[in-house]
């Protein structure tokens, strides 16, 4: 393979500062509850209202506020998303089997009891976001979603946001952004009536992104969601125009987004990079998107169809476009990715937008080991067994010796006594013996 333009090097490592001023946020919020949710709001948002938490009257001035041509496309994004939830659902199973004569081994799923949704809104208020965090737990079974955005110049969470969380069926909704929010939602704060979750979830910038990793443990995550990416694989079918048209929209996301086009044409690859010049001189989000395709675009070059699998799989995007003339037979063949969009005609902004499937994917190359937030993220699967005496007959001598072989002989006296027909008599022979 060869580039036809490769970035600067950036480091992965996440910058010392970043880790250091998340850890001081968290710490103050966990120990100073709603005074540093405050400073920080004020500090980062210019935002310190009377309550964090939103009421019933700024719910009704949200809906009043936004459109309604634009209420009915947020209602036709929330179905969507919720019929795909479903059907994910439907995928989740629960059975009990009897493996040999008197051993019973069951599966139950149990969703989690409460969940933290975190839609960003700096930059872009996501809306859709904010549908695919709520409504999808809430398919899962999940009693209490607690929603949290950030403030919209200072003026409380953007209207048509802050409608599709309540919609969407939030249980509570607060105006709190980056990493007090999930500081936050991850401790409670009393004073806001806000009490733990046990998961967060949702995307957001650097800052939000490592609030999470030092909160796991405190609570459950969903993934570590970082700057957004992705890439295309294209043949000579493939339409330019359309090819670049999608890399510029998903580096609009963000200053460091990656955006890559891997190709077996060498003259695609060069129109490509000469329309998405011209096409960024008048480009909407140019100030965004055009730093983020000087830094970060790349165009790679490949000899072969199986070279550009390899490429995007060692890549690991987070979004993955097939705009070739068989999208079928990379399908097959494809395995790191958070979401793929097959042929000419998929794209990112369908999925992110409208047509149901989550947009919380993993980024930085998570897509080697987790896929992207479902209905099953918000559910436990749990199993349990049950033995009778004919069962123990059957488990104890293999999981007696199994213990006695790791020396954890009380693990062993846990089987035997099983076997035994008198407990007591058991129990006795086995202090005589420790004599």
């Amino acid at each position: 393979m060869k580039y036809i333009k490769k970035p600067p090097p950036t480091p992965k490592a996440v910058a010392q500062e970043i880790k250091d001023t998340v850890s001081e946020i968290i710490s103050a919020v966990e120990t100073e509850g709603l005074a540093a949710v405050r400073r920080y709001s004020q500090a980062f948002d210019k935002w310190s209202p009377p309550s964090f938490r939103v009421s019933d009257d700024e719910i009704k001035a949200a809906l009043e506020q936004t459109p309604e041509d634009w209420q009915m496309h947020i209602a036709w994004l929330q179905a969507e998303v919720k019929r795909f939830a479903e059907l994910q659902k439907a995928t989740l199973t629960e059975f009990e089997v009897e493996t040999h004569p008197g051993i019973h081994l069951g599966q139950k799923q149990i969703p989690v009891s409460s969940v933290g949704s975190y839609s960003p809104g700096g930059r872009y208020p996501l809306i859709a976001s904010s549908a695919m965090t709520v409504v999808v737990p809430k398919v899962a079974g999940v009693k209490r979603v607690v929603a949290s955005a950030p403030p919209k110049d200072g003026k409380g969470i953007y209207a048509a946001q802050l409608l599709t969380m309540h919609t969407s069926g939030a249980d509570e909704i607060y105006s709190i952004g980056g990493v007090q929010a999930m500081a936050a939602m991850a401790f409670g704060v009393p004073e806001l009536e806000l009490a733990p979750v046990d998961m967060i979830v949702g995307a957001g910038n650097a800052y939000v992104a490592e609030a999470k990793r030092q909160l796991f443990g405190v609570c459950g995550i969903d993934l570590l969601a970082g700057p957004t990416d992705i890439l295309i694989i294209a043949d000579e079918t493939a339409n330019p125009y359309t090819v670049a048209i999608d890399l510029l929209g998903q580096a609009e996301h963000g200053l460091n987004s990656p955006a890559t086009l891997v190709t077996t044409s060498e003259s695609l690859a060069l129109e490509v990079e000469k329309l998405v010049s011209s096409i960024l001189e008048h480009y909407p989000t140019k100030a965004v998107a055009g730093v983020a395709w000087r830094d970060c675009g790349s165009i790679i070059v490949c000899e072969s169809d199986l070279e550009m699998v390899q490429v995007s799989d060692a890549h690991a995007p987070e979004h993955l476009e097939v705009q070739t003339a068989d999208p079928d037979w990379f399908l097959a063949r494809l395995q790191n990715y958070g979401s793929v969009f097959l042929g000419h005609e998929a794209t990112v902004a369908y999925s992110d937008k409208a047509i149901g499937t989550n947009h919380v994917l993993p980024t930085g190359g998570a897509a080697r080991y987790t896929g992207g937030l479902w209905v099953g993220k918000f559910t436990k699967t749990v199993t349990y067994q049950r033995c009778t005496p004919q069962g123990s007959q059957t488990v104890a001598p293999h999981a007696g010796a199994v213990s006695r072989a790791e020396l954890m002989f009380g693990h062993g006296l846990s089987c035997d006594i099983r076997l035994a027909n008198d407990k007591k008599a058991f129990v006795e022979n086995l202090r005589e013996a420790k004599t």
